[in-house]
Formats: C-alpha cells, sequence, structure tokens
C-alpha cells in the first residue's frame, strides 16, 4: 500500500512538471548602425582590347547606414585608373579590322550614393547569425577623368603619320584644306583623345556576396557594372560606355547590429471536451438519463521565429500530431490560420508572412504526411492585423483547428 501512494505521488508530481513546461525562444532584433567598407581590386573597361588587356587596378572607400533588416545606403568613392585600346594602321589611319592596337590609360574618381537591399534577410527571413549575406546594390553619382596623355600622344603620333604619307603621295594637294577633310580624329573617325578633366555622369549596379567573420566584420566580393556618357574611353560612337569592377575587402559595423531577447512561450492549453447531460422524459419506459457529446475540436499552434516561416523540429511535432488526428477522424479537416507580430514590420510585409507560415504547415501536412488539400483550409491574418494573443511573441503562429 506504502509502494502504491509513494508511485502515484511521483507520477503526479511528473505530470505537473510536464503539465508546466514552458518554451523558450531566442529572437534577434535588429538595431540600425553605421557601417564602413574599404576595397581594392580590378577594373575592366569595354573596349576592342583582348580581356585581361584593358584590365587596371581600383580602390573603394564607403560608408553607410542600415536603416532596417533589408535597406541601407552607402556614399562609395570608386578611383583608379581605367585603360581603352584604339586601333591605327601604320599610315596613321584609324582602322577597326586591319589596324594595331594602341593601349592607353587615364585616372579618375566616382563618388557615388548607392542603395543597398539585403537580399538574405528579404527572402529568408532577418537572422545576423548567417554566415553568408548577399546583398543588391544600384547607385548614381559621378565621374571625373583627367591625364588623359596616352591617348593624345597617340592621336598626335597618328596625325603625324597621316600628314607625312599624305604630304609624299599628294604633294599638289593642301592637306590642310579641302583634301584632308576625309580625315577628323575627334569626329569623323571616332577617336577623341580628350584633353583636360571632365565630369561625366555615372549610374551602376551589381551585388556583393559578403562572410561574418564576426558580429561586426566582414569579408566580402563586390561586382559592380558602371554606365557614364560617351567618349569616356576616348572615343565618339554616340553610345554610353561601361566599365566593370570586382572588389575585395573588409567591412566593419560601428556599434552592435542587434540584440538577443530570450522570451519564454506558454505552452497553448489542451482542448477541453465538455459533455452535458440532457434529460429526456418519456411516458413509458421512464429514460432517466442520455449523454450528449458536443463536435470534439483539435487545436495546435506552431510557432515560429521572428520574420520566419520555417517549422522548427519542435513544432513539426505539432503539425504531426494535427495530421494524426485527421488520420484517424476521416471526416475531419483542419483550418490552418496565419499571422504575424504587427508590431515588427510593414503590414505588407506581416500579411505575406502570415500567409508564407500558413502555407508551409499545409505543405508540411501534404508532402510529410499525404493529407489531402481538400481537407484543409488555409488562411492568414486579414487587413485588420488580428492578433490572437496579448503577447507579441506568441502571435508569430499558424493556430491549426481541425473538427
Amino acid at each position: 500500500m506504502r509502494l502504491n501512494k509513494i508511485f502515484l505521488t511521483a507520477t503526479l508530481l511528473l505530470a505537473g512538471v510536464c503539465a508546466n513546461a514552458q518554451e523558450t525562444v531566442t529572437e534577434y532584433v535588429f538595431q540600425p548602425h553605421w557601417f564602413g567598407q574599404l576595397q581594392i581590386g580590378g577594373q575592366e573597361t569595354l573596349g576592342e582590347g583582348k580581356f585581361g588587356k584593358l584590365l587596371s587596378g581600383n580602390a573603394q572607400i564607403a560608408a553607410g547606414y542600415k536603416f532596417n533588416p533589408y535597406i541601407g545606403m552607402r556614399l562609395a568613392v570608386n578611383a583608379w585608373a581605367s585603360r581603352g585600346a584604339v586601333k591605327f594602321d601604320n599610315l596613321g589611319s584609324f582602322n577597326y579590322n586591319n589596324g594595331n592596337n594602341n593601349y592607353y590609360k587615364w585616372n579618375y574618381i566616382a563618388p557615388t550614393l548607392d542603395a543597398v537591399v539585403d537580399m538574405t534577410n528579404l527572402i529568408g527571413g532577418y537572422n545576423p547569425t548567417r554566415l553568408v549575406e548577399v546583398d543588391f546594390l544600384a547607385g548614381l553619382g559621378v565621374n571625373y577623368a583627367w591625364h588623359n596623355k596616352d591617348a593624345q600622344r597617340i592621336s598626335a603620333s597618328a596625325n603625324a603619320a597621316y600628314n607625312s604619307w599624305f604630304n609624299s603621295t599628294y604633294p599638289q594637294f593642301d592637306h590642310n584644306t579641302g583634301a584632308d577633310k576625309t580625315v577628323d580624329f575627334k569626329n569623323g573617325l571616332g577617336f577623341d583623345a580628350w584633353e583636360h578633366g571632365k565630369w561625366r555622369f555615372l549610374g551602376q549596379f551589381g551585388c556583393a556576396v559578403n562572410f561574418n567573420v564576426s558580429s561586426r566584420v566582414q569579408i566580402g566580393l563586390e561586382l559592380m557594372a558602371n554606365i557614364t556618357n560617351d567618349c569616356y574611353n576616348s572615343k565618339h560612337w554616340d553610345n554610353t560606355d561601361w566599365y566593370f569592377n570586382a572588389l575585395l575587402g573588409v567591412g566593419y559595423s560601428f556599434g552592435p547590429k542587434y540584440s538577443v531577447n530570450t522570451r519564454v512561450i506558454e505552452p497553448e492549453p489542451e482542448p477541453v471536451v465538455v459533455e452535458k447531460i440532457v434529460e429526456k422524459i418519456v411516458e413509458v419506459p421512464v429514460q432517466v438519463e442520455e449523454k450528449k457529446v458536443e463536435k470534439e475540436v483539435f487545436r495546435r499552434d506552431v510557432f515560429f521565429l521572428i520574420n520566419q516561416h520555417y517549422i522548427r523540429p519542435q513544432e513539426m511535432e505539432k503539425v504531426a500530431q494535427v495530421a494524426e488526428y485527421l488520420q484517424t477522424h476521416p471526416n475531419a479537416t483542419v483550418t490552418i490560420t496565419g499571422y504575424a507580430d504587427k508590431g515588427t514590420g510593414t503590414q505588407a510585409f506581416n500579411l505575406r508572412l502570415s500567409a508564407q507560415r500558413s502555407q508551409a504547415v499545409a505543405k508540411a501536412l501534404q508532402d510529410r504526411y499525404y493529407i489531402p488539400a481538400s481537407r484543409m483550409i488555409v488562411k492568414s491574418m486579414g487587413e485588420d492585423m488580428y492578433q490572437p494573443y496579448p503577447d507579441a511573441v506568441q502571435n508569430r503562429v499558424a493556430i491549426c483547428i481541425a473538427e
């Protein structure tokens, strides 16, 4: 008898511990912050030379601000040198098909204001502990180019060679009047060895792949395409000019990028099945009691981390319980309603995230447990941003009700 009492007491204590079990969730809260970058690499200018022949050094310094997990802005200053090539034949005439390549370079500096979009957080949800981050960049600025002496020397040499040939071949003509009108290195033949410094508008776009070495330090590769006005490469073709940058560098965040909150989620209560006793009076024979059971309702709440719709393993167990209920009750259907914490993110983002959460649960029921879509009703929070729980963390949920 004493052993039975001890066993009963231990069982009750164990049940009490299980009933009061709580789930601890760690969430990351984004902190707006400044950042800086130092990068060095190479530049390839679009032109007639073979790949690598128009390669030059390239460096960049940038400072920016991250407003939220998805959008930032930066001011970048890119500079060093660009290279070009032009083909002249032995007579000093511009000859694209049969001429000899003459290479030249010049210096430039290009400040730009760029938008930085974190594609990793935008698609996969905010998680600052990822190893890899992929950014899309696009911006506008100006390009100031100077020291175009190489192109000017090539142009002067070609003019001298042509003039010498023309004077010896056609001594009767004055090449400075009518006969020489066919050779105009600035306009007619497309070579414009500009002098002095020149400003041009600049547009650019590209991407960056960054690796988080620590919570504040990144190393990464940036690839950018740049477009400028015509004649940047000393050629006049009535079209825009392009050059491409590849940069390796290091980035540093000034101030913490995020804070860590640990929250406790109370387990949802098990649904209570209420039984009502209905008395029915008949004449003969007398029926004293008849029990009537209300329609059974089965509920499970699948919780998610902030800005995510990935079902964690501990929450997948709840999805399995819903599937088991539907398998043992062939006539039952389940309504899956997704929610999001309206205090985090924009309304449009939360509407999309709540739909993704309910769809993730429905997909798991179909793919893992072969529950047909006809037995599921998939919904999400509406424009009124209804919140089923008073606690913000608990509203990152998909509620499954089967009946």
